[in-house]
């Protein structure tokens, strides 16, 4: 049974932070607000949290497409090619913000995401998915959670995601209701930005 973690947008308690942290540590799965959606996420570093995150999204863990949640852009040479400075501007006027962006995977990405040529990288612009990772040390490799019901498409009360997925992750951080709109996803990896999603963010940045 998943524990529920009450946290606050404008003062996250650093006390149940450390608690959300160390569960992501030992390989802990997550569900955790961001600027858009409810999110589900582990620790980058962890393969055998990768792979349960993978299983329940059906697919095979080389082949999955997360985002990685980072805190802000000072990582993204860690997993990202150098990318030119226009890309960058771009980057800077979007995030934070309901934005993911497709980028050139480098060499130092995880093993299991050693195959992959692109990465989908999220700041959001929220005050909690920001501690988290800050608290963590390294991006969270995160899934947007959808409901089975194409109308509402995604869940937005914490409370009813915990009777969902309690059997299937340690913690959900209760921040309050939650968006129902995902991000807008742009590929920045050709010639041209290309849109991928119409989502929350605007598409003029």
């Amino acid at each position: 049974m998943a524990q529920l973690i009450k946290l606050y947008e404008d003062n996250p308690n650093p006390k149940e932070v450390k608690k959300v942290v160390d569960v992501l540590k030992s390989g802990g799965l997550v569900i955790y607000p961001s600027d858009t959606v409810y999110a589900l996420g582990c620790d980058i570093t962890h393969k055998g949290a990768l792979e349960r995150i993978a299983k329940i999204k059906g697919v095979k863990l080389e082949k999955a497409n997360f985002s990685f949640i980072c805190e802000d852009l000072s990582n993204l040479s860690d997993y990202v090619k150098q990318i030119d400075s226009s890309t960058f501007k771009l980057l800077k006027r979007a995030l934070p913000g309901p934005y993911t962006f497709i980028l050139p995977g480098n060499n130092n990405l995880p093993s299991v995401f050693k195959k992959k040529k692109e990465v989908g990288i999220r700041v959001p612009d929220n005050a909690i998915a920001q501690a988290i990772v800050r608290a963590l040390g390294n991006p969270i490799v995160s899934m947007s959670i959808k409901d089975e019901d194409e109308v509402i498409e995604y869940t937005t009360d914490p409370e009813l995601i915990l009777e969902k997925w309690s059997h299937l992750v340690e913690i959900v951080v209760d921040g309050g209701y939650g968006g129902n709109i995902a991000s807008t996803v742009i590929d920045l990896t050709g010639d041209v930005p290309q849109l991928i999603r119409a989502g929350k963010g605007s598409l003029e940045i």
